[in-house]
């Protein structure tokens, strides 16, 4: 059954007109969806009862459940949603901080999954450990940003019902508000590997009648599959393009990432000028600092040329070591210096300083540790 959050306001005009209902009530049914973050039927308490039921017969609406939580609400916070079927993937809220892809401060970015696992093996990633399973759903891509916010929204009522609880005069209910402005489609999985289920997502979260995420508050993120980063150069929505590069050469990349037996350096690059040339955006080159691997002031000029042809910025991340694999993450000292010896050569850099370290923020992690206690 069709979850009906993954459906367009011009597919639920049409369903409606065929229903003999007014089109105003899909507007109410698209307000409970996407607006009040609705979990279920019951709640649209402003549709007939009747036509509540014919929803129920026709759609699914499955709200994620969240079901662990790591981190404080005023740090990185990572979520782990058991899906349907049972499985589980994660979603990692990062707070108010400098733009890590926009002009502007971002407030709330959120990283979204795309899939169950990851069929592109990483040498580096805790997400493709266990294999691919499946693509998510529009409506499981969708929903990771409603989830947290009912999330949050939940934690608001708590805290003023517990400062009322202190005498303090109790507040008049508030309407929903908008926590997440800014999302980065690079947790688990390959978004360009279940290209068209994550563009319907984006184009729901980013409509007016939907998420109203601008789309140029929208990056997504890819390991290199040139094809589809050419469709997505074609494709009307502004959003941005980031790269997982982690490696500035064909010997360094195809040592962590298989990616680039398919498509090397050469491919990748030709698809990213394509893509320049259609869209006039900068891309970000995500470029993670693995000691022994990238991390040297030798990977520096290559990098650095890559980025200046492309005008491209790069975003150094201190790797985020994952349990069961053998890689180190340099000293501080060391990643400033690659940080430094970049922007002497002219390119835009930043460096993340840390974000998520300590909650085992690198994709897949959280979901790696729970099926190994579950297994127990």
């Amino acid at each position: 059954m069709v979850d009906i959050r993954s459906l367009s306001r011009d597919a639920l005009l049409g369903l409606f007109q065929e229903w003999n209902q007014p089109a105003y009530r899909a507007d109410q049914v698209l307000h409970w969806l996407h607006e009040r973050r609705a979990a279920g039927w019951e709640a649209m308490t402003n549709l007939p009862k009747t036509l509540r039921g014919q929803l129920q017969d026709h759609f699914a609406l499955q709200p994620l459940e969240l079901f662990r939580k790591q981190g404080s609400t005023d740090t990185t916070q990572k979520f782990l949603w058991r899906l349907a079927d049972g499985a589980f993937v994660e979603s990692v809220l990062i707070p108010a901080n400098p733009a890590l892809y926009g002009e502007a401060s971002d407030r709330h970015t959120l990283c979204v999954s795309t899939q169950v696992g990851c069929a592109y093996g990483c040498k580096f990633c805790a997400s493709g450990l266990d294999g691919w399973k499946r693509n998510l759903g529009i409506a499981e891509i969708v929903d990771q940003v409603h989830a947290v916010e009912r999330w949050h929204m939940g934690e608001t009522r708590n805290a003023e019902r517990g400062t009322q609880g202190n005498g303090s005069a109790p507040r008049a209910p508030q309407p929903a508000t908008r926590l997440i402005n800014n999302l980065v489609i690079m947790g688990m999985g390959e978004p360009l590997a279940n290209y068209d289920n994550l563009l319907a997502a984006l184009r729901i979260l980013n409509a007016p009648w939907g998420g109203s995420i601008g789309a140029r508050k929208i990056t997504v993120s890819t390991s290199g599959l040139a094809p589809q980063i050419m469709n997505l150069a074609e494709d009307p929505l502004q959003l941005r393009l980031a790269i997982s590069l982690h490696g500035a050469t064909d010997a360094v990349r195809e040592r962590i990432m298989p990616v680039n037996r398919k498509y090397p350096l050469k491919e990748l690059i030709a698809a990213c000028e394509y893509y320049q040339k259609h869209k006039g955006r900068m891309i970000t080159f995500e470029y993670i600092l693995i000691e022994g691997v990238n991390g040297s002031l030798d990977q520096v000029a290559p990098l650095a040329d890559l980025a200046r042809r492309l005008h491209a910025k790069v975003n150094l991340i201190p790797y985020n070591q994952v349990e069961g694999l053998p890689w180190d993450r340099p000293e501080e000292a060391r990643c400033e210096a690659f940080l430094e010896a970049l922007e002497r050569r002219g390119v835009t850099a930043t460096l993340r300083r840390e974000k998520g370290h300590d909650i085992d923020a690198a994709c897949g992690q959280l979901r790696l540790k729970t099926e190994k206690e579950m297994a127990r």
